[in-house]
């Protein structure tokens, strides 16, 4: 991280990042951790966790425009957390929070069950080539675990400008039990609450079609 880095987390991880306990691994969550978010946000109100948040761009400015919900960053990489943190200072944004794990984890041992209102995942590593792509995130087992974490009527925002990817995605919560197509056609509309990031820019640029999603939960 660099020096501001540093010091954003000495600093600011007091005040946003909620501790994990944790398993074997650095990034681990024990489980049977289950935590209380209205101990950590002061309130009761929905919940919104983003998966892979990066340098938090998206969670930031969503948090800042909603201060009447929630919302959660999950991340494993320290220097995007930090950067999340110092955006989140300088904006004044005291509904956010944030943790340092991997995100399956923390929706199996870390939150409430059906506790979160949405959950996002936007741009996720597309590990594109052949030998890679059993290490991308959605999967029937994480539908299952994500299915678990989110409420009754809740949404499951994805988006992504890798077009395996987005068919891969589309073919899992196609056929994930408590999950239905909150879209009409091929593809979602694009989702006005995601403000435009690097990722999608870098994507744009090399020609490559945005793609969203958008799947809410139901009665299996």
């Amino acid at each position: 991280m660099s020096d501001a880095q540093e010091r954003a987390w000495i600093d600011l991880a007091p005040r946003y990042v909620i501790p994990a306990p944790r398993d074997a691994a650095a990034t681990s969550v024990r489980p049977d951790s289950t935590l209380d978010p209205a101990a950590h946000w002061g309130r009761v109100a929905p919940l919104v966790v983003e998966i892979g948040s990066g340098q938090g761009h998206a969670i930031v400015h969503a948090a800042a425009s909603r201060p009447g919900t929630d919302f959660l960053a999950v991340e494993v990489f320290r220097a995007g957390l930090a950067r999340t943190m110092l955006d989140a200072d300088r904006a004044g944004v005291d509904n956010l929070r944030l943790v340092e794990a991997n995100a399956p984890e923390v929706l199996q041992h870390l939150l409430p069950a059906a506790s979160v209102s949405e959950l996002w995942i936007f741009f996720p590593d597309p590990w594109h080539k052949n030998k890679h792509t059993k290490r991308r995130l959605v999967t029937p087992r994480f539908a299952a675990i994500a299915a678990a974490a989110v409420c009754m009527g809740g949404m499951l925002r994805l988006a992504t400008d890798w077009q395996d990817y987005a068919l891969q995605m589309r073919d899992v919560l196609d056929g994930a039990s408590g999950f239905a197509r909150d879209f009409e056609g091929e593809w979602a509309p694009r989702f006005d609450g995601r403000v435009l990031t690097a990722f999608e820019r870098k994507g744009t640029r090399a020609g490559r079609d945005i793609r969203d999603l958008a799947y809410r939960r139901q009665a299996a």
